[in-house]
């Protein structure tokens, strides 16, 4: 093979062993949250009809889709969890008790360009609301996001969430240009870029005439230029101080507060979110220097499962991708270094005590530990070695004076303390 083919394809990883666990580390971390907040975990089919994904040009995630045809079916890989949670949801809409709280950690694909935290390939961590209008259910999936953050070590300062209405800006776009509904979705998803393309991108684009948008310059340069207010006093000038999604906005920020979280949430007018089916609050959390892409991301998308042919149901969720954590971690030296469990490792010194040695090390499994038994020959000063590096707690040594005896003589490697203990029956 050439060293190409010797690397997986570009923007994906190899798990080795320390790798793995890490990330399952950082998974158990997940799901205890998850688990406390009273979440259910789910999962789908990494693989979907791709016309699950292809709801609107202009989306990035639609331009990123790993995505073939097969048997005269158009598939894709999933590039996010929530419209799978949909068709599921719609599945049995009726026989579920709502509100519904999942939760799931997906593997995720999507052809974009890689920069520092972003992958084409990554787990994310979901959590969703299903069958709750109210903005109680942002307030505690706002509240479990940070639960995970303080729980994996970060220190309070460390990441900010930023917190936005879009039907603020909604309000703000029917006041300009009146009768113009169907330009709020795909002007959502060019304001996403701003950060990404710049300010004079955006702004050709949203004034583009053939473009889905087609604002006039002025009033796009108007709109952009709104997106500067920071703060719930400011956020009045987008729609005027009697919006609903204002009201809503001082609701969630009363609720954070009695959740000790309201200073380490602020409103931002330019998080926009570039995905189509949001309809109200979305969010994003920031690491606090702004070096990196969102650590987490979402918001509430009402309309979903009507755009995909169930009922109307109100529904909210985030994101908390596995790469750009990871890289908050190491910044900040909070990624640890987590050993290999290994209670023993049993060592026969020939093959006459194999069988006694097979006996005790099925005899220490069958009690939980966790257990290597050497295969093939090995001197002593290598078995203790690799006892060692493996770290395991302690090493069975099974040699002809132990087998004769009935006995096994057990080292403690961190102090070196040797005793004997029984052979299993047999042995």
């Amino acid at each position: 093979m050439s060293k190409a083919e010797l690397s997986p394809p570009r923007g994906t990883r190899d798990f080795y062993p320390e790798d793995l666990r890490l990330r399952a580390w950082l998974f158990e971390h997940f799901r205890e949250v998850a688990r406390r907040f009273g979440f259910e975990e789910v999962d789908a089919p990494v693989v979907e009809h791709a016309e699950l994904y292809q709801r609107k040009a202009g989306e990035e995630i639609v331009e990123q889709l790993y995505h073939f045809h097969l048997h005269d079916r158009h598939l894709a890989l999933r590039p996010e969890l929530t419209p799978s949670l949909a068709r599921m949801v719609i599945a049995r809409q009726g026989a579920l008790r709502l509100p519904l709280r999942w939760f799931a950690i997906p593997q995720c694909w999507r052809y974009e360009r890689m920069t520092r935290g972003r992958r084409r390939e990554h787990y994310q961590w979901n959590m969703d609301v299903w069958g709750e209008p109210d903005v109680t259910a942002e307030a505690e999936l706002i509240a479990a996001l940070f639960a995970a953050i303080d729980a994996l070590g970060l220190a309070p300062g460390d990441v900010k969430l930023l917190v936005n209405h879009r039907r603020l800006l909604e309000e703000a776009v029917r006041a300009r240009i009146p009768g113009r509904e169907e330009a709020f979705e795909p002007l959502c998803v060019v304001l996403d870029k701003l950060a990404k393309i710049g300010e004079d991108a955006v702004l050709e684009q949203l004034s583009d005439p053939a473009g889905p948008v087609g604002l006039p310059r002025a009033v796009a340069a108007e709109l952009v230029a709104s997106l500067s207010a920071r703060g719930l006093d400011e956020a009045g000038r987008l729609a005027g101080p009697a919006s609903p999604a204002l009201a809503e906005l001082r609701r969630l920020f009363e609720l954070l507060d009695a959740y000790d979280l309201a200073d380490r949430v602020a409103f931002d007018a330019s998080v926009v979110r570039g995905l189509a089916y949001y309809t109200g609050i979305v969010f994003e959390a920031h690491d606090a220097g702004g070096k990196l892409r969102a650590v987490a991301g979402g918001g509430r998308y009402d309309r979903l499962l009507e755009s995909l042919g169930g009922r109307p149901l109100p529904a909210v969720g985030f994101g908390f991708g596995d790469a750009v954590i990871h890289e908050l971690l190491v910044e900040r030296g909070k990624l640890p270094d987590p050993r290999r469990r290994l209670d023993a490792l049993v060592y026969p010194f020939s093959d006459a005590e194999r069988p006694a040695a097979v006996r005790l090390a099925q005899s220490l499994r069958a009690r939980g530990d966790s257990v290597e038994l050497v295969l093939g020959h090995v001197k002593p000063k290598r078995a203790l070695a690799d006892a060692d590096r493996a770290g395991a707690v302690r090493i069975y040594l099974v040699g002809p004076d132990e087998k004769a005896r009935g006995v096994a003589r057990v080292r403690e490697l961190a102090t070196g303390q040797e005793r004997l203990e029984p052979l299993p029956a047999g042995g």
